[in-house]
């Protein structure tokens, strides 16, 4: 196992046990290694994912709701 993969499932731990804050912070990292590991050829698995397609609809819900109205 590489250490980015290793890196991967360390973040995806992080991410299904942390909070909505923290969540929010975990997922430009989260973005970034499915990206990498994407363009490297390795294997991303469907839960990593399906947790970056969600982190990334909270942020985006996470932006809107901070916008004035």
């Amino acid at each position: 196992m590489t250490e980015i993969e290793k890196r991967a499932i360390e973040l995806e731990n992080r991410a299904r046990t942390a909070d909505a804050k923290e969540r929010l912070k975990l997922q430009p990292q989260i973005d970034a290694i499915v990206t990498k590991l994407s363009s490297d050829g390795h294997r991303v698995s469907t839960n990593l994912r399906q947790l970056n397609r969600t982190l990334n609809e909270e942020a985006i819900e996470d932006m809107f709701d901070n916008l004035p109205v």
